[in-house]
C-alpha cells in the first residue's frame, strides 16, 4: 500500500476561488473565440485583432472556397436535371419513331454499322441563365474530333447517355473555347450541354468532324 498524504481542509480551496477560477476559464475561452476563432473561421473580426494577426484573411478565404463548392454542386445538380430532361426528350423521339418504322417494311442486302465520315457546325445563342445541348449520334468505339468557340465564358459538360447508360467525359466553368476527340464509350447519344452563367447573351459554335450519323441540338 501507498500511503498518501491527504490535504487539510485548509489546503482545500474555496467556493469563492473556485467561482473566480470557472470565471476566468470562461473569459479566456470568450476571449479566444472572439480574437482567433470566429475571424479564422467565419471572418468575423468585431475586435479587429483577428485582421492584425492575418486571421480574418484566412476565414475570408475558407468562406470564399465554401461558397464556391455549394456553387458547384448546385451547378452539377442542374447540370444533371437538365440532362436527365434533355434525354426524356430523347426517348419520345426514338419511341415514335420506332412505332412509324413498323408500319414500313424495309428490305436491305447489307447493314451499315459505322456511319461514314460527315463534318457539321451549329450554333447556339444562350441567354443569361440558359442552357442548351447538342448531341452527336454515335456507335460504340466511333470517333469524332471537334472544337467550340463562345464569345463569353460558359460552364459545360460533356457525355454521353444511351441504353440505359450514362457518363461524364470532361467538365469546365468559365470557358470560352475546347477542343479535342470524342470517343463514344457505347451505342447513344454524345455531345455538350453548356450553361451561361454571365449577365449577357453568348453564342456558341461547334465544329465536328468524324464517325457519326447526325448532329441534333435536343434542349
Amino acid at each position: 500500500m501507498y500511503n498518501t498524504d491527504m490535504p487539510t481542509r485548509a489546503e482545500l480551496p474555496s467556493t469563492q476561488q473556485l467561482l473566480r477560477s470557472t470565471v476566468i476559464a470562461i473569459l479566456a475561452a470568450a476571449a479566444i473565440l472572439v480574437t482567433i476563432v470566429l475571424p479564422a473561421e467565419y471572418a468575423i473580426d468585431p475586435t479587429g485583432i483577428g485582421r492584425a494577426l492575418g486571421l480574418a484573411e484566412m476565414g475570408e478565404i475558407k468562406q470564399q472556397l465554401a461558397k464556391e463548392a455549394e456553387e458547384d454542386r448546385r451547378r452539377d445538380q442542374e447540370i444533371l436535371l437538365d440532362r436527365r430532361s434533355g434525354l426524356g426528350g430523347i426517348l419520345t423521339g426514338l419511341f415514335i419513331g420506332t412505332a412509324q418504322a413498323q408500319t414500313v417494311q424495309v428490305q436491305t442486302a447489307q447493314v451499315q454499322t459505322t456511319p461514314a465520315t460527315r463534318r457539321d457546325e451549329m450554333t447556339v445563342t444562350l441567354k443569361p441563365g440558359q442552357g442548351a445541348e447538342v448531341k452527336l449520334e454515335m456507335k460504340h468505339g466511333a470517333k469524332a474530333t471537334y472544337s467550340w468557340t463562345a464569345t463569353g465564358e460558359v460552364n459545360y459538360d460533356l457525355h454521353g447517355d444511351g441504353g440505359g447508360k450514362e457518363t461524364s467525359y470532361k467538365k469546365g466553368r468559365g470557358t470560352a473555347k475546347d477542343e479535342g476527340t470524342l470517343t463514344a464509350g457505347f451505342d447513344g447519344h454524345h455531345g455538350w450541354f453548356w450553361r451561361n452563367r454571365t449577365k449577357a447573351e453568348v453564342s456558341v459554335t461547334i465544329r465536328t468532324e468524324g464517325q457519326y450519323a447526325a448532329m441534333k441540338r435536343v434542349m
